[in-house]
């Protein structure tokens, strides 16, 4: 395995355009954050307005422990640049033929795409170092000598929706073999068609314990009920909406970890090369 990644890091480190991406997200979840620490601090330089956002957050959502759910939160919201980073690594294989090479040079077609499926987890794993990061920054900003771990299992619950991100990635960049249509069918799905058909089915399907709105439990929504923001949370809580069935949600989401890949790989083992 480790062979093989480098020949993927041979194939990435010149390559700029997706170095140039990479840099400017890893950017981007501190920059997302560092937004919602500054509407915070704007709050809250309002006595009135600081006393009105306790009473709906329960304190300082860039704050210790809060902080590990909003920065998760926040960062969710730009994951899909992850999946483009993805999209790319597939979809110049194809462009480029290098994937033929590789099979001609003795990679087996299972240990292609087992290792274009590391490479999404790796992404998700550097993904969540740095979510990781930012949220120590930001929490240690508000209180350096009150660090607390609490509600860090949110970490875990990132990085599961990144390699969610990341994988499913794959799957449409190995449908459509070219980056434009991929991109543009994979932000369509995760940012709009989703979500619109989560809420279709949310309304049109009652509700039960163990099914809270069956359009919660879709491939991608399934992690995202994993990082509710905390406004939103308090909202539903005000409005006594039933809570989320956290070990449902794990269990669907690593079911759709599961069905990514052996489709994934399914489909790259039987395609004419």
């Amino acid at each position: 395995m480790l062979q093989l990644l480098k020949i993927e890091w041979l194939k990435v480190k010149n390559y700029r355009t997706f170095w140039i991406l990479a840099v400017l997200y890893l950017l981007s979840i501190w920059g997302a954050n560092y937004i919602g620490y500054s509407i915070q601090e704007k709050i809250y330089a309002s006595k009135e307005a600081g006393n009105m956002a306790d009473m709906i957050l329960g304190g300082r959502p860039y704050a210790f422990p809060k902080v590990w759910q909003m920065t998760t939160s926040a960062t969710s919201y730009i994951l899909f640049i992850s999946g483009l980073l993805m999209i790319i690594l597939v979809t110049n294989e194809f462009s480029f033929k290098t994937h033929r090479q590789n099979i001609i040079d003795g990679v087996t077609r299972t240990e292609f795409i087992v290792t274009k499926m590391t490479c999404g987890v790796i992404i998700a794993l550097v993904s969540t170092l740095v979510v990781f990061l930012t949220a120590l920054f930001f929490g240690l900003i508000q209180n350096p000598s009150d660090i607390s771990f609490q509600d860090s299992q949110y970490i875990v619950y990132f990085f599961i929706q990144a390699v969610s991100y990341t994988w499913l990635a794959v799957f449409f960049g190995l449908i459509f073999k070219r980056s434009g249509i991929a991109i543009g069918v994979f932000f369509l799905y995760t940012l709009i068609i989703e979500n619109v058909l989560a809420l279709i089915f949310n309304r049109a399907l009652p509700q039960s314990y163990f099914l809270n709105g069956i359009g919660n439990y879709f491939p991608i929504q399934s992690t995202d009920e994993l990082l509710p923001v905390p406004v939103f949370e308090q909202v539903k809580k005000q409005l006594d909406e039933p809570d989320i069935n956290i070990t449902m949600q794990l269990s669907f989401a690593f079911a759709y970890l599961i069905i990514f890949f052996f489709i994934s790989k399914r489909k790259f083992e039987t395609d004419d090369l």
